[in-house]
């Protein structure tokens, strides 16, 4: 027909556009907001609360206009919320797994019901999440409510759980917290982001007129993720989680140091994921994803598009076509049209071309869809990329520069391969260091994968059985820090005490005390300083011996050298690890008599604890050596078409500051969790009682353990603490120390991100939390497993 603006078959597969959009409404959202009078207070002890004389903060949405307000709690209300969390959790823990399975359950149908209002509600909000996902979320964790207790034995809830998520984080991901911490039986404060408090507290309602114990589930709405730091002193708190932009997470960490509360955080917003598309991969569903990942769909994540050069012509030509006629994407600002403007003209400089849907407007808050092609892995908008609709472009010739390319950023978050050759995407899809590969698909989610946050993007795993081991503590165990209110501390000055000087005493020329030397990439030897410190003898009252002063410069050494052998002991077999644990577990067998008497001189216990000592050290790490492969992933049951694998990996570099109690038990233990799952390790003994570990490290000169794997350094244990927090290479600290070193740790190691393990040990007045080492409990055993690895999860699509 003349003038029919109808397009053809063959055009619409041209340019790959999707059909009109359905217009949609938000008439029952707006119907929920009424009935509230568009004024949400908060949710606590099962009914909606608002106290008078509180602040208010109003919600924009998209347009502008003003989709209600909510209100700032205030400490009253923490304190009145942490008591109806404690009521709760009493009642739900109580329930047996069947009677909390039914109630989740229950939940997924009461969603049902309501489903259309949930997503009005996350629509107005931005809150992306859609029902089924919710529905599917209660599914999975209804069933491990029913399982815990048969196929996580041993282990109980933590107690009254804090989420926390930042203004921009999905209701996807702050329910990805809530659910599996309902399940494990914990009762949970909610602290959402501005943009999920209208949802989360329609939930919330939801939830407990659907049977959920009053007080099981309950919601504190703020101004800033600070409410959740204040939710954190209060001492009902055990254990903090946090999902968002990296900044609110560093913030929280560093304004809940020296609580004494663990906090995880799992960072999901802002980070820059490699796409890559080899020669081998449909450049048309390649090209098509890039284009919806990158342009259409809302950006959680900056990607880097890296093409093998093979293709890159052909790519770049897909992209031409499939930006013709974009429209301009609408930016948050005016000052973020100055951001992208500025990153465009820099990578410009550096030689990168600009491919765009259109012309860019000379003003305004817009930007058209513009791929940036050959742009430098060192450009801003590669390494820091701004908000906008920004692609920048890489080439690669071989599959081991991809990888190098897709491990060039600090993030670890994910990454998404294409290629028809399988054997190409595993082995890529191994080498990269993320919690997530999708194979020719991008973003896929399901409650079932397990990920963790590799290299600066988390420090815990979501998803899966492994994360619901977070909401769960072993049972025999208690909680490792102790409740407190932070010390007055001036961070820049913790550990630069000096040592106390060495003075050598004229009067005893009969006996001098021995010398020892530490371990650093395979070999014995001093301090870089020179200097050494005194050991005292169990009774105060002398000199037992001498050991290096160890310093920063002993701990850089030492981290070089660990980073050398540590992926060539990651990719050998979990069967040669096991080898190189026996034959270590020999060693200590065979120096035996020489630990036994340096465990009598160092600690002064009797001759029959000593030798029970040494036996657990040699059955401790002959466990170790057995654990290595067994405990792995498999195959996961996801309910599309495909197949998911996940896997353990190892952490990298891991620091370990040794406890007092038991030195040569707690040493081997803590060494045989590092290396058995792949990592290598720097360990500072007890700076009370060093000279086991010392004598041990004769045992490490004789095993075939790679040079460097182990390191051992001896001196002030708060220098050497500062030294492996502020060292950017280690991954994870396992601390036992003071509270003072504890805070320390929960306020530095945030750039980037550390995983911790602390331990407050036992000073004058207080009870002592540190681990029982004689114990073998399995789930103590397992504990530190777990807290040795991180999960990978792999995606690959069938059809």
């Amino acid at each position: 027909m003349a003038g029919s603006t109808t397009k053809a078959v063959y055009d619409i597969f041209q340019s790959m556009e999707h059909g009109p959009a359905s217009t949609s409404s938000t008439g029952t959202a707006q119907a929920w907001l009424d009935h509230h009078s568009r004024s949400l207070g908060l949710f606590i002890d099962g009914k909606f609360v608002r106290p008078a004389d509180r602040q208010s903060r109003s919600l924009a949405d998209s347009k502008g206009g003003v989709v209600c307000s909510t209100i700032c709690a205030e400490e009253r209300d923490i304190s009145q919320c942490a008591s109806s969390a404690v009521n709760g959790f009493r009642s739900w823990s109580t329930l047996t797994c069947y009677q909390r399975a039914k109630v989740l359950l229950r939940l997924g149908s009461v969603l049902g019901l309501h489903g259309q209002c949930v997503s009005e509600l996350c629509e107005l909000c931005e809150a992306s999440c859609s029902p089924s996902s919710l529905v599917r979320l209660l599914q999975y964790y209804s069933s491990w409510a029913q399982l815990r207790d048969t196929l996580m034995s041993n282990w109980t809830p933590v107690g009254v759980v804090a989420v926390v998520t930042s203004d921009d984080c999905s209701l996807y991901s702050l329910m990805l917290k809530v659910l599996p911490a309902l399940a494990m039986g914990n009762s949970v404060i909610v602290v959402p982001g501005h943009s999920s408090v209208p949802p989360a507290l329609l939930l919330a309602q939801l939830f407990t007129g659907a049977g959920l114990p009053v007080g099981a589930l309950n919601v504190l709405t703020g101004s800033d993720v600070m409410l959740g730091a204040k939710v954190a002193q209060n001492p009902s708190v055990s254990y903090v989680t946090y999902s968002g932009n990296k900044q609110d997470g560093v913030m929280l960490c560093k304004a809940s140091a020296g609580m004494g509360v663990p906090v995880s955080v799992s960072p999901c917003i802002g980070f820059t994921c490699p796409f890559i598309i080899f020669e081998s991969a449909d450049i048309d569903s390649a090209v098509d994803e890039v284009i919806e990942t990158a342009f259409k769909k809302k950006k959680e994540v900056h990607w880097v598009l890296c093409v093998q050069e093979s293709v890159s012509d052909s790519v770049v030509a897909h992209l031409r076509l499939r930006l013709a006629g974009m429209k301009c994407v609408a930016l948050r600002s005016d000052a973020d049209r100055l951001l992208v403007d500025a990153a465009v003209q820099e990578a410009q400089q550096q030689g990168a071309t600009l491919v765009q849907s259109c012309a860019a407007p000379p003003s305004g808050a817009q930007y058209p869809p513009t791929v940036l092609c050959g742009a430098a892995p060192s450009s801003p908008c590669v390494v820091s990329p701004c908000p906008g609709p920004l692609l920048p472009l890489m080439t690669f010739r071989s599959n081991t520069e991809a990888v190098a390319m897709g491990n060039h950023s600090p993030h670890g978050h994910a990454a998404s391969i294409w290629t028809e050759d399988l054997t190409l995407a595993l082995e890529t899809a191994k080498s990269l260091s993320v919690g997530s590969v999708w194979v020719n698909s991008n973003s896929v989610r399901d409650p079932c994968l397990p990920v963790s946050g590799h290299k600066d993007s988390g420090t815990c795993t979501d998803g899966g059985q492994q994360g619901l081991y977070q909401f769960l503590r072993p049972s025999p165990s208690s909680s490792p820090l102790l409740r407190s209110s932070p010390v007055s501390m001036d961070y820049s000055k913790f550990g630069t005490e000096a040592s106390p000087a060495v003075i050598p005493d004229p009067s005893d020329h009969t006996s001098t005390p021995p010398s020892y030397l530490q371990f650093v990439g395979g070999k014995a030897c001093k301090s870089v300083s020179g200097s050494s410190v005194a050991v005292q003898s169990p009774g105060g009252d002398g000199v037992l011996a001498f050991c290096p002063d160890g310093g920063r410069k002993d701990v850089r050494n030492a981290v070089e050298a660990a980073m050398k052998v540590q992926q060539g002991w990651m990719k050998k077999s979990p069967s040669a690890r096991a080898q190189s644990l026996y034959s270590l577990t020999k060693g200590l067998e065979a120096k035996r008599q020489d630990l036994v008497t340096s465990v009598i001189t160092q600690t002064g216990v009797s001759s029959d604890n000593a030798d029970k000592e040494v036996e657990l050290s040699i059955a401790r790490l002959s466990i170790w050596a057995a654990y290595c492969d067994k405990v792995q992933g498999g195959s996961l049951p996801m309910p599309q078409s495909g197949s998911a694998i996940s896997f353990p990996e190892a952490l990298g570099v891991v620091g370990v500051v040794l406890p007092d109690k038991n030195p040569l038990l707690s040493m081997v233990t803590l060494l045989g969790a590092a290396i058995a799952t792949g990592n290598a390790v720097i360990m500072v003994p007890s700076q009370k009682y060093p000279l086991p570990a010392l004598a041990f490290i004769q045992v490490l000169q004789s095993s075939d353990l790679p040079a460097g794997l182990v390191n051992v350094i001896t001196g002030s244990r708060d220098q050497l603490t500062v030294a492996l927090a502020t060292h950017s290479v280690i991954k994870a600290i396992w601390y036992w120390g003071s509270a003072e070193g504890c805070q320390y740790l929960q306020y530095t190691c945030t750039s980037p991100l550390k995983t911790l393990q602390l331990f407050c040990q036992k000073d004058e007045d207080r009870k002592d939390r540190s681990t029982d080492w004689p114990e073998s409990h399995p789930s103590l055993l397992e504990e530190m497993w777990r807290n040795a690895v991180q999960w990978k999860s792999v995606w690959i699509p069938t059809a």
